[in-house]
């Protein structure tokens, strides 16, 4: 780890033990300074703020962005002058440097373009460095000393489960770390079977899925197929019915923790043990909005959401759409944790279970 993300993981656990007003002092104080940026070396919100009074930094002051304008405009989005769309498109088009740096210094990721517009989005060292303390944060407040004891006992091997081909950020993710002996990525468009067969070889103590995977492969350990013992399970992407994290807590017999996050901001949130997706305050903004962006009142649920990054400054994120529908909770979460939590409503994957040739009552 370097020295820079032990600084950062040090004020992360300053900022959560401080309590609300240490994130929301930390979080005015970053979008000062990344809105000052992003007037000053990008020219789109150069022009995007033009009308702003010198030093604006209320969020209901910048007008709202979104992928479509921003991927239009990505030359003057972007705050090095070096980087261009063409370069990042050539990079993202050649699947041998998946992981690897773009132009030497950024992380760059994908999007499928399922709402319309791919998505091509970097991350600097610094962005990185704050991704990689959020992730500190998430694990410590996630596992206990047996929880950490069980997993050295399971050898430390993570298995992530990902798809193959393109830039995704689970992708990069998995490329990144597989020169490391005790983590290795598995393909998740390979048939069940043989994922099963590679997971039972591997034996991971932590699995991380994808949501709708998880809940399969809790079928195939209740079926008698799988048979892994990992102590910690991270779902991803989409969500599940609730009652869905209990049934593949009980079938892998481990701790299920998920989190809500995106290309655009890969640390957003953490999910805790009341099934409350929380903040990362100190370092992101999210503004459930309606069809307006007015201000949605906690409780009720948004039609959109407008997301700042606070720690990306070579492609500034500020109230981006980010295109779900998210409850913020009106009240503190029994779990104790400081800051805004959320439940997401617009990333619900439908499960479809089929027969399966062989004995009667198997699904797949």
């Amino acid at each position: 780890m370097k020295t820079s993300t032990l600084r950062l993981l040090a004020d992360a656990r300053s900022a959560k033990a401080g309590g609300e007003q240490a994130m929301a002092a930390r979080q005015r104080a970053r979008l000062t300074e990344l809105v000052a940026w992003a007037r000053t070396r990008s020219p789109y919100y150069e022009h995007l703020y033009r009308d702003l009074p010198a030093g604006a930094a209320d969020l209901a002051l910048l007008p709202p962005t979104g992928k479509r304008e921003l991927m239009a405009a990505f030359d003057d989005w972007v705050t090095d002058a070096a980087v261009t769309l063409a370069q990042a498109r050539a990079f993202a088009d050649d699947p041998a440097r998946i992981g690897r740096p773009f132009a030497g210094r950024y992380t760059l990721s994908t999007t499928s373009g399922t709402t319309g517009t791919h998505g091509i989005f970097l991350q600097d060292a610094r962005a990185a460095a704050v991704t990689s303390a959020m992730m500190a944060r998430m694990l410590a407040g996630w596992l206990s000393l047996r929880d950490v004891a069980r997993i050295a006992r399971g050898g430390a091997r993570m298995a992530l489960v990902v798809p193959e081909g393109g830039h995704f950020a689970s992708t990069v993710a998995a490329a990144r770390l597989r020169g490391r002996s005790r983590v290795a990525a598995f393909s998740v468009h390979q048939p069940l079977q043989d994922l099963v067969a590679e997971l039972n070889a591997f034996r991971p103590a932590v699995l991380a899925p994808y949501a709708g995977i998880g809940a399969l492969l809790a079928g195939e350990a209740e079926g008698g197929r799988l048979h892994i013992n990992p102590a910690l399970v991270m779902l991803t992407a989409e969500g599940l019915p609730v009652g869905e994290y209990a049934r593949i807590a009980a079938a892998l017999g481990a701790k299920v923790r998920t989190s809500y996050a995106c290309n655009e901001c890969p640390f957003l949130s953490y999910g805790c043990s009341q099934s409350w997706m929380h903040l990362n305050a100190d370092w992101a903004v999210l503004e459930p909005v309606d069809e307006q962006y007015r201000p949605v009142a906690p409780g009720e649920p948004s039609h959109t959401v407008l997301l700042t990054n606070l720690a990306n400054h070579v492609q500034p994120i500020l109230r981006y759409d980010l295109g779900d529908s998210v409850l913020l909770r009106p009240d503190p979460c029994p779990c104790g944790h400081p800051g805004p939590a959320v439940r997401v409503q617009g990333r619900a994957a439908d499960l479809l279970t089929l027969p399966r040739p062989g004995p009667a009552g198997e699904r797949a």
